[in-house]
């Protein structure tokens, strides 16, 4: 099943893709279930916004692709390295980057996005896929200069527009498949590699990081990019495919 939240008629709504409509949902998938009140839209007469909007916080994982680890010069961590990105950071589906005049690069990460369905605290990984709701696209833009000069990475990953997440919501998405993140600036393939790549596990980073921290329905984990992050710049359209979720495309602009 695949969750969209969306805007109709000045209406923030979500809804069940259907073979180019949406099933109009009564309330937050996330809290109020699936019950759909009869309505049908078009998916061409809506928005699409931010398919989630985290009511605590989005927690990412930071060099869990080996070849990504190696670009950046370093090995992966034998455990989780987690941060955070503010929820504020968060931008929807064809919205704008805005790229700061604090820093001189911008770069694009693609990621897979996983949404926490329900409290999860002190999670076995055994168990830990039974908290997702489902998945969904990210790009983890980051300021690239920023984070080296700053020393940790609040700031660099932070900035407002940072977080494009969407299209939908996939609650049925097979980890162990072939899916594939492919990133793309201007039709062009920076990013190709397969998730399977990831050296942490979904499961595993769940319960790496519920030890630490509760996680709360609507919370969102960011869960690492393949090798090939680099900058854009204004103007540039940047495109994060993974297969099965669809396609998650913004335009840059400068501040």
């Amino acid at each position: 099943m695949r969750i969209a939240r969306f805007s109709h008629q000045d209406v923030i709504t979500y809804g069940i893709l259907d073979e180019g409509d949406l099933v109009v949902l009564a309330g937050d998938p996330l809290f109020a279930g699936f019950e759909t009140t009869g309505q049908r839209v078009p998916v061409s007469d809506v928005t699409l916004l931010a398919p989630v909007i985290p009511r605590s916080k989005i927690v990412c994982v930071g060099k869990n692709y080996r070849d990504h680890a190696a670009e950046m010069g370093g090995e992966a961590p034998e455990a989780p390295l987690l941060f955070f990105k503010p929820n504020t950071s968060v931008i929807g589906p064809g919205d704008t980057i805005v790229r700061p005049t604090q820093s001189e690069r911008t770069d694009y990460e693609g990621e897979l996005a996983v949404v926490i369905g329900r409290v999860a605290k002190n999670v076995p990984a055994e168990r830990a896929l039974d908290y997702v709701f489902g998945y969904t696209i990210a790009n983890d833009v980051t300021a690239r200069d920023l984070q080296r000069s700053d020393g940790q990475w609040a700031r660099a990953k932070g900035f407002d527009t940072f977080c494009p997440l969407g299209p939908a919501i996939e609650t049925d998405f097979d980890l162990t498949g072939p899916a594939r993140i492919v990133t793309r600036v201007n039709g062009e393939v920076r990013q190709d590699g397969p998730i399977t790549d990831m050296v942490h596990s979904v499961a595993d980073v769940i319960a790496y990081a519920s030890a630490a921290f509760t996680l709360l329905p609507g919370d969102v984990i960011l869960t690492g990019t393949p090798a090939g992050v680099g900058p854009f710049v204004a103007g540039d359209v940047v495109e994060v495919e993974i297969t099965g979720l669809g396609i998650l495309r913004n335009t840059a602009r400068d501040a």
